[in-house]
């Protein structure tokens, strides 16, 4: 069974009972990663910022 956060309702969902519109994330394999879908997609967008600022401050010096 795939679980899914609901960011309208803060809710987690089962494929069972899935909102079916564009405020759900994933699917997650548990219910308790579900419930940290925001703390995980913050992390990840925090780790991708400082990829792509370490990849411009390479570009910059190789110009």
């Amino acid at each position: 069974m795939a679980y899914w956060y609901n960011i309208a309702t803060k809710q987690v969902e089962t494929d069972e009972n899935r909102s079916r519109n564009d405020d759900v994330m994933g699917p997650y394999d548990s219910e308790e990663q579900a419930r940290a879908a925001l703390d995980t997609a913050r992390a990840n967008t925090e780790q991708w910022d400082a990829e792509d600022r370490a990849w411009e401050g390479k570009d910059e010096t190789e110009a």
